[in-house]
């Protein structure tokens, strides 16, 4: 059974850092494509990634470049979201799913981008 756990969330001032983390289980980590997504509360979530990590490579969604990194963790299937220099408009619940085969810049192009399995979701909460 393939498991997806987000944590990290929490309130954090405008300015501020937070670092998320995504725990996978169930699936060969090292050979999939993963990414995070994110979500305004009563809102629908956002058609494509913030951002996309396969193998070596990355992309970032336009905002979120310069403030944001994807890393992951293979010896412990963690995938990871440093993110810095908050705005409110970063209040989401930030999701990671993932994927076998992604291409990289469709995942943060903006436009719809479906991947198959997903995390419940972490909930950051930007105060200004």
């Amino acid at each position: 059974q393939v498991q997806l756990a987000e944590s990290g969330g929490g309130s954090v001032h405008a300015g501020g850092s937070l670092k998320l983390s995504c725990v996978v289980s169930g699936l060969p980590f090292a050979d999939y494509c993963l990414g995070w997504f994110r979500q305004a509360p009563g809102m629908e979530r956002e058609l494509g990634a913030i951002a996309g990590i396969d193998d070596d490579s990355t992309t970032y969604a336009d905002s979120v470049k310069g403030r944001f990194t994807i890393s992951k963790d293979n010896s412990s299937n963690t995938l990871f979201l440093q993110m810095n220099d908050f705005t409110p408009s970063d209040s989401r619940v930030y999701y990671c799913p993932a994927d076998r085969r992604c291409s990289m810049p469709n995942m943060t192009s903006g436009y719809y981008y479906h991947m198959h399995y997903w995390g419940k979701g972490t909930l950051v909460i930007i105060s200004s």
